[in-house]
Parts: structure tokens; C-alpha cells; sequence
């Protein structure tokens, strides 16, 4: 099991298959759950003070996930837990109800294949755990795991849980379920308007609303089985004026993550929907399994195009930066946080709008917790994500959620120009320096036409992952700076003439930390950037590389400004190279 602040995650499977589509989990991972469930109760009750905290548990549509679910509620009963259990829920609903209550224990493995399932857990601040806290918990559960007599002690954990106490929790999780959808659709309010005062959101709402029936506007959504299907998706979408058109909803049909080559079936079914003359049907998304993470398809005028996810953030802060500026003209202090591989695209839009940028390491608790950082030094950090991923986190929300990118790009869309403000579009276009570009019919297709262009590795594409050697990725990391000075050497010349690369400096993070790496290197599993720079000094491209924190992998990228197709290739060809070079115990 891996065991990271993004979630602990395994083969479940009773196989060991990745792709086995069975439910049953066998005996070893039975235990592990109840060892599991223990290790959080323990920890809930020091945390909270409490003799019987109540936790919220949900699953995602994985096939295992009922099995664990026992298992869990179980071993939470039997240490005295209050289990609110919602059944199936997507994980912004869970993680927005716990705020009600006193933590979450969430399964999941996000949009790891269907044979892989996983825990994470929170307090109720709305997010997972920080790096620090999980940590803690993770040595726990290493300590329980190891120890003499650990599986008798789990076994002990289901027979000490009482039956009617399991079947009470059972037998109110239609109740709680409806509550959740409840608590969630109100704060998925706040979270669109970036405001929890009442009037604001009817106000808001009410415009989106006339903008939709001027201009109707139908969005298809491939649920591909996720949890998003038992969420409040098919009632709030509609009930806000937009057409909402799922399907694939009762079963998981193909791959689970939400990337260009699963997104062909969304914009497959925009493309049917225009043929038959629904001309309404002009975005669509597709969320993983636990309905955190949405990239996004839309209709150019010709055909539906997927959205790269890079890109799909890129919007999203573009908009909600500049629905900042108008909720308030003299808005000051906005930043955006984002993870380390986040295209440098993002740096352009920061930049034009007057906002920071600060990165972080890999992990979506690590972004949350840069962000909480910068709003207490006095930031408005309004928007927050992982860009490599797609997706964002819109605060006062602390998870990714696919209807707040969904309404990101409805209120870029919906707030045009009146007579008394100028609409999010033609601010960008102004402020960025592109108001000639500016037309009063725009569409998205218009939109995307107006951000920075960059190259970048889409993380699910093959180059993208490298099985590696060594154990040890500190060393890997001081090896590939011996490889990496000594080829510069070698290349600056070709580098210059050919992508007019003058010189480079190296970044590592870890955590909400991003330092300058003058001579070390050796950040062990955190993330390692060299980034380049032309003549004057202006960055135009990056390599980047960590040992993933939830799959035995080690991922690289390549961000390129400009339509740089071969020098992205190029690039993330040279960094591979040397990898593999560098990828021998010495």
C-alpha cells in the first residue's frame, strides 16, 4: 500500500489485478481495513478530545468499495466512532458535509484503474489531511500493521463491533445521504458565487439564468460510472438555467481518468447531439471515479474538441480572477497557488491580472495548504489547483470539484459587457493586452484563442512515466545533476541556436516549499525543476520529475512556450536520457 497525504491506495482486487472488476477483497485486505479504521479512530478521539466523534464515510462506484466500507464501519464501531456512512457520494460532497461533523474517511482511489482502491481521510476544514499529519497517522498504521499478532487484533476489531450497531448505521444512510446532497448544493453556492451572502448568489444566479435563455446552453457529462452520478449534478445544473445531458451513468465503461484520450467519448456524444440539431449542446466534462476532477470538451462551431487539462486550469483562473475584478474593481492582493509541473502559462495570466503565483509540491493537500498559508499573510487566494491535472479548487472550497470548473466557464461565457460593467472575457482581453481580439459574440472557442500558448506533456501520456531502478531518489536526483551539467556542457550551443536557451536554474519542492537549488539537488521523493531561459532572461521552458506519491512510477514533464511540438519532444527526450543514465547504484 502506498501511503501518501493524497490518499492511501492499493490493489484491492482479491487478485491483485489491476483490472479486475470483481468485488470481493479477500481476508489480508479485510484486515488492513479494519487496522485501518482503527489507526483513524485513535487518532480522531486524541484529535477532537471526544470519547465518540462522529465520522462521515463514503465510497466511489469502485466495485471493492462496499466490501472495505464493512469493514471500515466495523472497525470504526468498534472503537466507539459515530458513523454518519452516505452510501456512494463524490468526494466535494463528503468532504463539504464533514464540515457538520468531525472528520472523514473517504474510499477511493481516484482515477487509479478499477482494480485499485484507497482511503483518505480529513478533519472538517473540507480537505485531506496535510503532509504532516498524515504522515503521523501512516507510521500508526505501519506500527499496527508490523506488529505481533495483527491479524488476530484485526479480527478481534469485527467480532468487538455490535451488529445492531452496524445495521443502525446501515439503516441511516438514506437520511444522511440526503442531508449531504443538502449541505453540498449550498456550499457549491458559495463556492460559484465566492460569496456566502444569500442576496448575492440569488443575484448572480438570476443572471447566469437570462444569459441561458438568451443563449441556451446544454452541457453533456460522460459519467463514466462515477460518483458524480449520485451527486447533486443532475438537479443544480438545470435548476440554474443550463441543460444537463448524462450518460454512462449506472456503470464504469471504459478507462477511469479524465484525460484527452477517455474524453473522445463526451465529445462523441456533442457531436451526435449537434447532428440531430441540439445546438444548445456546446460544453461537456467527464469526472473520474470519485467526481473530484473534470476536464472539459466543448463545441468550436465545427466538431467537439477536448480541452488538454493544462489548459482547462488556465481557463479556470483566467475566470475567476477576473470575476474577482468584477465583484470588486479595486480588488488587491489576489494569488493563485498551483503545483510545481503547472504550466508557466499560468505565470502569463497571473501577470496580466495583478496576481501572485506561488507553487508547491505535487499533492493536492500541498497546494490547499499553500494556499491556507498565503490567505493568512493577507492574500485573497480565491483560486488554487493542480494545472498538470486539470481540474481546480475554488475557494472556500478545499478539493477539486467539476461544478465549480463547470460554472468557471459558464460565468466567462454568461458575464458579458452591460452598460454599467465590463464582462470577465473583454477584462481579460484588456488587461492582457488583447482587446483587439475582444468581440461582443464571442465563444469559447474564442476564449481559449487568448491564452498563452504553451507545449506541455500531458500527464497520462506514456513519456510521461518511467519505471526506475533506484530506490533511493535522492541519489537518482544527484546523479541526473551529473549527467544533466555534464551534457550542458555539451548542448548549450545547439540549445541556444535552436531554441535560443541561454542558461537554466533548478528549483526543488517540497510541501508548500519552492527553493532555489543552487548545488543540492537531493530532495529525496519531492519535486525537481530545471527551468530555462532565453538571452534575457525570460523563462521559455521547463523539465520536471518526482517519484509518484500514489503509483510505484516516476513521472517527468516538458513545458515549452510557443507551439514548440518538437522542442517539447526534444527536451523531455534529453531528460529521459539522462534519467536512464543516471539510473545505476553506484
Amino acid at each position: 500500500m502506498i501511503l501518501s497525504a493524497s490518499g492511501w491506495r492499493k490493489v484491492f482486487a482479491e487478485s491483485m489485478d489491476a483490472e479486475d472488476t470483481s468485488p470481493k477483497i479477500g481476508e489480508a485486505n479485510s484486515f488492513l481495513c479494519l487496522l485501518i479504521a482503527e489507526t483513524f479512530a485513535e487518532y480522531i478521539i486524541s484529535k477532537t478530545g471526544k470519547k465518540d466523534p462522529a465520522v462521515v464515510v463514503a465510497t466511489d462506484t469502485r466495485p471493492t468499495g462496499k466490501e472495505i466500507a464493512l469493514n471500515v464501519i466495523q472497525g470504526l464501531c468498534a472503537c466507539g466512532i459515530k458513523v454518519v456512512f452516505l452510501g456512494t457520494a463524490a468526494a466535494p460532497e463528503i468532504m463539504a458535509y464533514s464540515k457538520k461533523h468531525d472528520g472523514f474517511l473517504y474510499i477511493s482511489a481516484s482515477h487509479n484503474p478499477i482494480g485499485h482502491n484507497g482511503i483518505k481521510f480529513g478533519l472538517n476544514n473540507g480537505g485531506v489531511f496535510e503532509a504532516g499529519e498524515s504522515k503521523k497517522l501512516a507510521e500508526n498504521f505501519a506500527a499496527k500493521c508490523s506488529s505481533a499478532g495483527a491479524e488476530e487484533h484485526a479480527l478481534s476489531l469485527a467480532f468487538k463491533a455490535q451488529k445492531t450497531q452496524v445495521e443502525n448505521v446501515y439503516a441511516k444512510c438514506a437520511k444522511y445521504k440526503k442531508k449531504s446532497l443538502a449541505a453540498y448544493e449550498k456550499f457549491i453556492k458559495t463556492v460559484i458565487a465566492g460569496s456566502p451572502k444569500i442576496l448575492f448568489q440569488h443575484k448572480l444566479f438570476s443572471i447566469l439564468k437570462k444569459a441561458a435563455q438568451k443563449n441556451p446552453l446544454s452541457i453533456v457529462c460522460d459519467m463514466n460510472g462515477s460518483a458524480r452520478a449520485t451527486s447533486i449534478d443532475k438537479k443544480f445544473i438545470p435548476e440554474s438555467g443550463i441543460g444537463f445531458i448524462p450518460f454512462n451513468e449506472d456503470k464504469i465503461v471504459h478507462a477511469i481518468i479524465p484525460e484527452p484520450e477517455n474524453l473522445v467519448h463526451c465529445a462523441q456524444k456533442i457531436n451526435e447531439l449537434q447532428k440531430e440539431g441540439n445546438k444548445s449542446a456546446l460544453l461537456g466534462y467527464m469526472p473520474d471515479c470519485d467526481g473530484d476532477r473534470g476536464n472539459i470538451v466543448y463545441w468550436n462551431g465545427k466538431e467537439a474538441k477536448t480541452v488538454p487539462a493544462q489548459e482547462v486550469f488556465a481557463l479556470c483562473v483566467m475566470s475567476e480572477l477576473a470575476f474577482e475584478y468584477w465583484k470588486n474593481p479595486d480588488a488587491k492582493n489576489l494569488a493563485v497557488a498551483v503545483n510545481c509541473p503547472t504550466s508557466m502559462r499560468i505565470d502569463e495570466i497571473c501577470a496580466s491580472l495583478n496576481a501572485k503565483l506561488f507553487r508547491a509540491e505535487v499533492g493536492e493537500a500541498n497546494v490547499v495548504n499553500l494556499a491556507r498559508e498565503k490567505r493568512s499573510e493577507g492574500f485573497n487566494v480565491r483560486i488554487f489547483g493542480e494545472g498538470s491535472n486539470g481540474g481546480n479548487i475554488t475557494y472556500p472550497s478545499a478539493v477539486r470539484d467539476p461544478v465549480a470548473t463547470i460554472f468557471a466557464l459558464v460565468k466567462l461565457l454568461a458575464l458579458r459587457d452591460t452598460k454599467n460593467k465590463i464582462g470577465l472575457f473583454h477584462l481579460w482581453c484588456k488587461m492582457s493586452g488583447q482587446e483587439k481580439k475582444y468581440k461582443d459574440n464571442f465563444t469559447l472557442d474564442d476564449v481559449i484563442s487568448t491564452l498563452p500558448e504553451y507545449t506541455t506533456t500531458g500527464v497520462s501520456e506514456s513519456r510521461a512515466v518511467l519505471q526506475v531502478k533506484m530506490q533511493d531518489k535522492g541519489k537518482l536526483k544527484e546523479n541526473f545533476k551529473k549527467e544533466f551539467i555534464s551534457s550542458w556542457e555539451e548542448k548549450k550551443e545547439q540549445l541556444k541556436n535552436e531554441y535560443g536557451i541561454a542558461s537554466y536554474e533548478a528549483f526543488t519542492t517540497n510541501g508548500t516549499k519552492e527553493t532555489a537549488a543552487d548545488q543540492n539537488w537531493n530532495n529525496a521523493n519531492g519535486g525537481l525543476k530545471v527551468k530555462f531561459m532565453d538571452s534575457e532572461n525570460q523563462p521559455v521552458a521547463f523539465i520536471w520529475m518526482r517519484p509518484s506519491g500514489t503509483e510505484p512510477v516516476f513521472r517527468i514533464m516538458c513545458d515549452v512556450k510557443g507551439n514548440g511540438t518538437q522542442e517539447e519532444k526534444a527536451l523531455l527526450e534529453w531528460e529521459t536520457e539522462l534519467l536512464q543514465k543516471a539510473d545505476i547504484e553506484s
